[in-house]
């Protein structure tokens, strides 16, 4: 099997070129999956906080996978021909969340764009 959540993983801090719908969505569902194992683990092992809702694993996850998964945003929305900085539109309460959703669902352009080749034809 192609491994391809962990991609974004391997290209780290890589800004440049474009990512597909599916690399996107699996490396999005990796990391949920993964932050609710480490959530559950702190619970048990007690570093868990209720009052925040952040355990130490958890917390020391977030910050190893924030580099990624800003890069494969960044990617997914160059894929739609958008310049990454359309990934700032999540700090606008609700309706950023919901538009950003809504660009990383748009179909990828056809063919080459300003941003490379399309990654499902490479």
């Amino acid at each position: 099997m192609n491994m391809i959540f962990l991609q974004p993983f391997i290209k780290y801090a890589v800004f440049k070129g474009r990512a597909s719908r599916k690399e996107f969505w699996l490396f999005f569902l990796f990391v949920l999956i993964i932050g609710c194992f480490f959530g559950i683990i702190d619970i048990i092992i007690g570093t868990y906080d209720y009052i925040s809702g952040w355990g130490a694993l958890l917390g020391l996850f977030t910050l190893i996978q924030m580099i990624p998964t800003i890069a494969v945003g960044v990617r997914r929305l160059h894929d739609t021909n958008r310049k990454g900085w359309w990934l700032l539109i999540v700090f606008i309460p609700i309706v950023g969340n919901i538009w950003i959703t809504v660009l990383f669902c748009l179909k990828s352009n056809d063919g080459d764009n300003r941003f490379g080749s399309n990654p499902i034809k490479t």
